[in-house]
């Protein structure tokens, strides 16, 4: 017999979070090869050296790069 558990995702749509390179806000979130993925839209600030993709920016990061 083999139990499998699960722990619930430490983050929730809406939640303002950090990570390394800016701040966001969690759109939606998945369990996904054993860890909980969020969609993260970033927050609008000035352009940055490197330049911005379309107005906005909506990034993927693990559970283990953000921050409440």
């Amino acid at each position: 017999m083999y139990l499998s558990v699960i722990h619930l995702p430490r983050f929730h749509k809406g939640q303002n979070v950090c990570f390394i390179g800016g701040e966001g806000t969690v759109q939606g979130y998945e369990f996904k090869e054993g860890a909980w993925l969020y969609q993260v839209k970033m927050e609008m600030g000035p352009e940055p050296v490197f330049g911005r993709v379309g107005y906005e920016t909506t990034i993927v990061l693990a559970e283990a790069e953000l921050k409440a």
